[in-house]
């Protein structure tokens, strides 16, 4: 008993120890945490490795201090932190993490790449995160491997290599005239024809070039350019393009050069046909790969480029193309369309609503991507609620509508197609200006059911069945416009699409409209577009055929016309059906229900089918009407 006594006080004892420590350490970690915020990494090691000193076993000091060695370059210090606390947590993404920097740092390449590939078994949640990794590590790796060929061409004397460092050093030569520089710069460029002659410009500071002459930096950087400094402009971008075409590390370096950072949107906004032409396709270089996007969202401030780039829609000749495969690149970017959002109310919707209203007068082809980019901005939430509440730009859609009318040119016809794509995604918002509006939008769709474009037509559909809900005016309107009849013309002639769309009007319009009850009885001989559509694999459209059914019960002869159908074994399958949408087997139930209200005659039918126990649950659905 005296020994166990002895254990349980020494265990005690240490237990207390340890509570005394590790507030110690806590402390001593801020202490690190606080000087490694103020850049004092020696400071910050110090205080960890005090820490250390009072718990060996406390993980977090290690991973910070390692940390705190990676800032200061000491990589071998780092693993060794990094392994130490893989020791306390073998599941440590942090430690994996700071590993995977260092052994980078280290050009241990295989190995960042199993510390990575290690954090993704951890935590698979880490995807995005790893493929970042991933990615910096192969970039990495192949600057390395790029320049490490490039030495060996200036080793053996090749005449390519001697040629890039030759002009490179004659374009550093000070006070020369611009027409010197610009030449300089065009020998340059037609020197640079593979990536070899790419990563020696790189390895031979060709990217100084702005900050280490003043002529060429003043040139290149004026806010009004003369003719000689409009050549050196358009002589540096074709350079650019050169040495950056399909090489990222050059990209990377470029964009982070403050000059070219800040001098990027000035340019596109030059007015210069020639300097903006060169930009878009410096630009394009980048937004047309993932990497150069990641690197345009990440040091550009993209608020303005929207707009920038919309502006384009005037030109007539390849500067407006380019403009919008930027953009359609860009809204590829999650980060690109917050930033969209800042200037979105103020400086792109009046310009967007502005491009609509001059159709006649822009590049219609361009104006078609344009509006089409647009709508794809939609998918974020803010930036279409921010829409829909715009005045002007409902006003300017329905002009442009109204436009298409009169003309039936092709990229008329693009427009249009794409102006009612963008309408209807609009339409996904609930808002006073929708309703204010719905009773033209849907004058207009009316009106486009004629034209001779499917396409068009199945728009103009889709968006009739968006609008009606904001407006029973708007319902009204159509249906006095004969909806229903043509309703059941497009769906007597299939197609999914058009279905979904002309099923849902329908629903709309027989919710609380007589004269559409009745002109669907009408229409419908026999419910048989209906009774087709019940049998639909599509769930939306049952449910909304079986609802719009139950809702034309009402009219008089409608449900002793259906006596010698299907309909009760159709309506039965559904109603005791097990469809992932609940609404397929209550409409179907009050239909059912509607169906032996109105015609008794049916009760027989469902009984031979032995459903009155479904007739009776559906009977609350009946009453509760």
């Amino acid at each position: 008993d005296g020994f166990l006594a002895l254990l349980e006080k020494d265990a005690k004892e240490r237990a207390k120890r340890r509570k005394r420590n590790e507030h110690l350490a806590n402390a001593l970690k801020e202490k690190g945490n606080d000087a490694f915020r103020k850049g004092d990494y020696v400071v910050a090691i110090q205080r960890y490795t005090e820490g250390l000193e009072k718990l060996k076993d406390k993980q977090e000091l290690y991973t910070n201090r390692a940390q705190a060695y990676l800032k200061m370059h000491k990589y071998e210090k780092a693993i060794g932190d990094c392994e130490w606390a893989l020791k306390c947590n073998e599941k440590c993404i942090k430690a994996y993490f700071l590993l995977g920097k260092a052994h980078l740092a280290l050009k241990h390449y295989s190995e960042s790449r199993q510390c990575y590939e290690k954090i993704l078994q951890i935590d698979p949640q880490k995807e995005s995160l790893i493929k970042d990794c991933m990615n910096e590590v192969n970039l990495e790796e192949k600057r390395m491997k790029d320049e490490e060929r490039a030495m060996k061409e200036v080793q053996s004397g090749t005449l390519a290599a001697l040629s890039i460092k030759e002009l490179l050093q004659k374009l550093d030569r000070p006070d020369q005239s611009i027409l010197y520089y610009t030449g300089g710069i065009r020998l340059l460029t037609g020197a640079v024809k593979d990536r070899t002659e790419q990563t020696l410009f790189r390895t031979n500071n060709g990217f100084s070039i702005l900050k280490d002459n003043e002529i060429v930096r003043r040139g290149f950087c004026g806010e009004r350019k003369n003719t000689a400094e409009v050549d050196l402009s358009v002589s540096l971008l074709f350079l650019w393009q050169a040495v950056c075409a399909g090489n990222e590390e050059n990209q990377r370096l470029l964009l982070t050069h403050p000059d070219v950072n800040a001098q990027l949107p000035k340019l596109l906004s030059s007015g210069v046909s020639e300097i903006q032409k060169e930009t878009l396709a410096l630009i394009s270089l980048y937004s047309e790969n993932e990497n150069g996007r990641r690197l345009l969202v990440r040091h550009q401030d993209l608020t303005k480029w929207l707009q920038i780039l919309m502006t384009f829609v005037n030109s007539t000749d390849a500067r407006a193309g380019s403009a919008m495969n930027i953009l359609s690149d860009l809204t590829e970017e999650e980060r690109f369309k917050t930033q969209c959002r800042v200037t979105l109310s103020t400086g792109v919707l009046p310009l967007f609503a502005q491009l609509l209203t001059s159709a006649k007068l822009v590049n219609r082809a361009a104006l078609a991507r344009c509006i089409g980019i647009m709508g794809n901005l939609c998918a974020d939430v803010v930036i279409r609620m921010q829409m829909a509440e715009c005045k002007e730009c409902w006003q300017a859609c329905l002009k442009l509508v109204d436009e298409c009318f009169d003309v039936s040119v092709p990229k008329y016809q693009e427009c249009l197609f794409a102006v009612l794509g963008l309408m209807m995604n609009l339409l996904l918002e609930s808002n006073v200006i929708i309703q204010y509006f719905a009773v033209d939008i849907s004058g207009r769709c009316m009106s486009l059911l004629r034209d001779k474009d499917g396409k068009i037509v199945t728009r103009a559909i889709g968006v009739l069945s968006r609008v009606l809900p904001a407006s029973s005016s708007a319902v009204e309107e159509v249906v006095k416009g004969g909806v229903v009849k043509k309703m059941i013309k497009f769906l007597k002639a299939g197609g999914q699409i058009t279905s979904n769309y002309g099923i849902k009007i329908l629903s709309i319009c027989t919710r609380t409209n007589r004269q559409a009850q009745e002109d669907l009885v009408k229409s419908d001989k026999r419910f048989s577009v209906l009774l087709k559509l019940l049998d639909s694999e599509n769930e939306m459209i049952v449910g909304n055929a079986a609802f719009c059914l139950g809702q034309c019960l009402v009219v008089p002869g409608a449900a002793t016309s259906l006596l010698n159908s299907n309909v009760v074994m159709i309506l039965l399958k559904h109603a005791g059906g097990d469809a992932t949408r609940t609404l397929v087997q209550e409409n179907a139930a009050i239909a059912l229900g509607k169906l032996c209200v109105a015609e008794p005659r049916h009760i027989f039918q469902l009984r031979k089918l032995n459903g009155l126990a479904i007739l009776n649950s559906a009977m609350k659905y009946v009453h509760s009407i």
